[in-house]
């Protein structure tokens, strides 16, 4: 099989709601939406969803990447995963949200010429996801009611947007549990919002609140802040921005800076190095997460709840960034409407189809 052709097609969709985290609000979807041709007659889709309060990314960049790569990868065959890669690798630094886009629909395609789903041949540990919710920075009551309604809808956890003043984020989180009760998991995302010592003191302060963990409390470039932060405190501490590929991961864990570690396909170029972060994890005995940028749509999402599915090291998931959309570029894969546990489909690659 060779790739004969890559349509890329960006795509920008107004969010049902607007969530704010420490660094900022993002009230749109951005996605550049990519389709793999073949000469079999395949076609794979992806998206490079780039987040710029993450990743630095902005979605022109991310399109005109990916036509760069397609010059270059016009009959490669689109299963050589390690082939793809490194060219793409020779054609840009970095730009992970735009490869990711290439590597999603590699797999896809990988998944319709094997005729299985993508989870299948990912590993194939279970068919089925849990996510938690996100409840994004606002007054407390705010955050409060919204925790509430998420409850309703069936989710037992609960991730909390942190990390903008020791005062603001103690009532958020005591709003917030004193609404839903002890049985529901919380969840903390402070989004590099605090110093060491700040985190230090805030997470212990928080403690009483039973709290499963704490995801980026500090700069993402402060590594040995972020083992400062894990050695004082009970909580469980989690990287995201300290962590965008194998690289980072293997750095985390020698030093001992984390005890979880949170992956993203558009921070790590694809479920190609996705993998090989969840293998040094795995290696070390540290569990993973797996999350997904705000900006992504049903495509992004549902190659990340694949690989969450088949890997029986990723052990959490952050998932619920189709909740927020009204609308999708190509219909199928994860739903829309917010569920707790994300059941997927047998149909081959993603289940995704126009």
């Amino acid at each position: 099989m060779k790739i004969t052709k890559i349509n890329v097609a960006p795509k920008t969709v107004k969010l049902k709601e607007p969530i704010t985290i420490a660094l900022g609000t993002i009230d749109c979807s951005v996605s550049a939406v990519v389709e793999i041709e073949t000469d079999e007659g395949l076609v794979g889709y992806g998206e490079g969803a780039p987040g710029i309060l993450i990743t630095g990314e902005t979605l022109q960049g991310t399109t005109e990447c990916i036509r760069l790569f397609e010059k270059q990868l016009i009959g490669v065959d689109p299963l050589d995963l390690e082939r793809i890669h490194s060219i793409m690798d020779s054609v840009a630094a970095k730009a992970p949200s735009a490869k990711t886009a290439i590597d999603i629909a590699c797999y896809d395609l990988l998944g319709k010429k094997a005729q299985l789903p993508l989870y299948k041949l990912l590993g194939g540990y279970d068919s089925v996801v849990k996510t938690d919710m996100t409840i994004g920075i606002a007054e407390p009551t705010t955050m409060a009611e919204k925790a509430q309604l998420a409850v309703a809808q069936g989710f037992d956890t609960l991730k909390i947007k942190v990390g903008t003043g020791f005062a603001a984020d103690l009532a958020r989180v005591k709003a917030i549990r004193e609404a839903v009760g002890n049985q529901i998991n919380l969840r903390l995302d402070a989004n590099q919002g605090w110093n060491p010592k700040e985190a230090v003191r805030m997470i212990q302060h928080l403690e009483p609140y039973n709290i499963e963990l704490v995801e980026q409390p500090v700069p993402y470039h402060n590594i040995e802040g972020l083992a400062y932060v894990t050695s004082q405190v009970a909580t469980p501490i989690m990287s995201d921005e300290s962590c965008f590929n194998s690289k980072d991961a293997l750095r985390l864990i020698k030093t001992h800076a984390v005890d979880f570690v949170n992956i993203k396909l558009m921070k790590c170029g694809g479920i190609h190095e996705a993998l090989k972060i969840n293998s040094i994890c795995e290696a070390a005995g540290v569990e993973c997460m797996i999350g997904c940028m705000v900006e992504e749509t049903n495509i992004g999402v549902s190659a990340a709840a694949h690989l969450a599915a088949a890997c029986k090291n990723i052990t959490r998931a952050d998932l619920d960034a189709t909740f927020g959309l009204s609308e999708v570029a190509i219909p199928g894969g994860v739903p829309l409407e917010a569920v707790s546990h994300i059941e997927l489909s047998n149909q081959a690659g993603l289940g995704l189809s126009k």
